[in-house]
């Protein structure tokens, strides 16, 4: 399946409808893979860095544990803006930083994070192997790296309606048809587990290990 070439305009357009309901209608259905991915990261030491790329409006941040250093980024001032007055109100003090920024241009050294989360991001972003060769680059050799996403399928009544639903990519601001292999094959990046999400296998969670440590073997988990 073709990934639909998506301008960073239309993200941006579609970040400052989404803003006001976001955690009432989509932040809701995608609580699991938030749950799932932060609970794997909660497993690293106290003090580990972890960096998540499309912090949205934070609805992660209270599930990270607080010996934790975290540092979210995103595109949309409007949903930041949300995310820095729960930081605020929830007095999460694992929370470094929450800046703006082109998850496809990361402002950070080479080798800056213990492990690097992108959550719900990658249908949304431009160029995707462009945003898996920063996470890569940002992410300490032997670190994770997780991807939470929708990723569609080309057969059946869901693979229909994706397809019948991808043009009108650029009005919703992400791609309905996005296949895995959009995220796979990146330089540095080993797949060490497969993970299907609540609700109905809609949406998946990949773990990656930087290269630099030992790798483990590809795995498959149903939730």
């Amino acid at each position: 399946m073709k990934v639909v070439e998506l301008r960073e305009e239309y993200a941006r357009r579609a970040y400052a409808r989404w803003a006001p309901s976001y955690d009432l209608t989509f932040g809701m259905v995608a609580e699991a893979g938030r749950r799932k991915a932060t609970l794997r990261l909660n497993q690293l030491p106290a003090g580990a860095r972890i960096l998540e790329v499309g912090v949205g409006t934070g609805m992660s941040l209270p599930f990270y544990k607080s010996q934790l250093k975290v540092t979210g980024i995103d595109l949309s001032p409007e949903m930041l803006a949300k995310a820095r007055a729960r930081v605020a109100r929830e007095k999460l003090g694992q929370v470094e930083a929450i800046l703006e920024m082109d998850a496809g241009r990361l402002d950070f050294p080479d080798a800056s994070f213990d492990a690097v989360a992108a959550m719900y991001v990658m249908t949304v972003v431009p160029n995707p192997a462009q945003v898996m060769a920063e996470l890569a680059r940002v992410c300490k050799p032997g670190g994770e790296v997780l991807v939470v996403n929708h990723f569609s399928q080309d057969h059946g009544l869901r693979g229909a309606v994706e397809k019948s639903m991808s043009r009108f990519s650029e009005r919703l601001g992400w791609r309905p048809v996005f296949p895995i292999e959009a995220v796979m094959g990146q330089t540095g990046l080993v797949l060490e587990e497969v993970v299907k999400l609540k609700p109905f296998g809609l949406f998946t969670l990949l773990r990656f290990r930087r290269q630099g440590a030992a790798q483990g073997a590809q795995g498959l988990l149903d939730s």
